[in-house]
């Protein structure tokens, strides 16, 4: 399974809302995540240009793409950006590979 880092910003009156009737988002994130066979491994609020992060687990790229879309429909937040995270193993594995790519640069 993958890694994916999430950040995402609520809107207005999501936090309206939360204000309101303050709740723990991380165990609606498990739901979502677990109903596609996934993992929560971490949920964090911050201070920036976004308001939150996740770290998420997940079968392949197609089942975290249906979470974040589901996420995104819904209209809680203003944004959210999924980024995949590649293990030091891959990251070796694609540095042997790069080796084979004959890159040209523009113009050259």
């Amino acid at each position: 399974m993958s890694l994916y880092l999430s950040k995402f910003s609520y809107t207005p009156e999501t936090w309206a809302r939360l204000i309101g009737n303050p709740e723990d988002r991380r165990k609606a994130a498990q739901t979502y995540i677990e109903s596609v066979g996934g993992k929560l491994h971490g949920f964090w609020y911050a201070f920036g240009s976004h308001d939150g992060y996740t770290l998420w687990e997940a079968p392949d790229n197609v089942s975290m793409a249906a979470v974040a879309l589901a996420i995104s429909a819904g209209g809680g937040v203003s944004s959210l950006q999924t980024t995949v995270l590649l293990t030091v193993d891959d990251t070796i594995e694609a540095l042997r590979k790069a080796e084979q790519v004959k890159y040209r640069a523009p113009g050259a």
